[in-house]
């Protein structure tokens, strides 16, 4: 048994920001991806995930009595499987900011929903904001609170325009130029980070009005910049408001940022050779960054491992 293949994501604009009704941009990043699998002799980490699929589907059985109006699974099909070893085989890091649950979620949805919605049919805003919000009660098991994009994106693999909390929609981007010198890339960390402490954090914040001015008056204001800059090929303005965002970042998320990144990070908005953010909720995993010139990028950042995710 082998299902079919759910990718990883990225969020290249809107962390945070969509919590407070920013624009977004979802993409999703082919080079990791999951499936649903049985095995006849399992590896450590197949039990392991076998056992956590296990107290998904009790998550799932008391979602299912609370709203059988908004989702309802082949129970008995997926309690099977699961008790004969089904496991999600994943290579996609867990604690990256590149969508591990969300891939699974959407492989349990495509495989045991009842009256799914598909990726073939006419994806209205009402049938999109539907799955969203299937999903977000179903990665709720796994992070506490989710929007319920990353599920939504690896579920439809398109890329995904987030509006507001109830206006998003497919789109589509600028096609890539694999000759071009401009990249989106992934800086490694090397630590994993955890979704709900860094949620945590930002909800703490909140509470401050100075620091809701700010997300309003910048950080929101540039997150939509840059969304409306990149989907419209736009990359000089594009560049000029990573920039603002970055530094409104590193001022004011510092406990997001793992400290032995401050410096690099201030590095780039100095010397212009590239700019970070965030990517996904932070505290670890992956770092997104933007360039101009990636060659410049990978000689200032000699020390870390790209990953170029998107090039212009």
């Amino acid at each position: 048994m082998k299902g079919p293949l759910f990718y990883s994501k990225i969020l290249l604009f809107g962390e945070y920001g969509i919590i407070r009704d920013s624009k977004g941009l979802s993409i999703p990043y082919n080079f990791y991806n999951g499936a649903l699998k049985r095995e006849e002799n399992p590896s450590v980490e197949a039990i392991k995930s076998n056992e956590n699929l296990k107290r998904f589907v009790s998550y799932l059985e008391t979602l299912q009595s609370e709203q059988p109006e908004l989702v309802t699974f082949d129970l008995a099909t997926l309690k099977n499987d699961v008790k004969t070893g089904m496991f999600f085989d994943s290579s996609i890091p867990q604690g990256y900011g590149v969508g591990s649950s969300g891939a699974l979620v959407a492989a349990i949805y495509d495989k045991y929903a009842q009256n799914k919605i598909t990726v073939l049919e006419n994806l209205t805003r009402e049938k999109l904001l539907q799955l969203k919000t299937i999903f977000s009660q179903m990665e709720s098991f796994f992070h506490g609170k989710s929007s319920g994009l990353d599920p939504l994106n690896s579920y439809l693999s398109i890329p995904i325009l987030i509006n507001s909390k109830d206006n998003i929609e497919a789109t589509g981007i600028p096609t890539q130029s694999l000759e071009g010198n401009g990249a989106v890339f992934l800086l490694d960390s090397g630590i994993v980070g955890e979704t709900a402490p860094m949620v945590n954090i930002f909800m703490e914040k909140l509470k401050d009005q100075g620091f809701r001015k700010m997300l309003k008056e910048q950080f929101i204001k540039h997150t939509d910049a840059c969304v409306e800059n990149f989907l419209g090929g736009d990359m000089k303005s594009l560049f000029a408001n990573t920039k603002k965002l970055s530094k409104v970042v590193l001022n004011n998320f510092k406990p997001m940022i793992p400290e032995q990144f401050h410096g690099i990070w201030q590095k780039g908005i100095d010397t212009n050779d590239y700019y970070l953010k965030l990517c996904g909720s932070g505290g670890g995993g992956y770092i997104l960054g933007f360039t101009q010139d990636l060659e410049k990028a990978r000689i200032s950042l000699k020390d870390y491992k790209l990953e170029v995710v998107y090039q212009f």
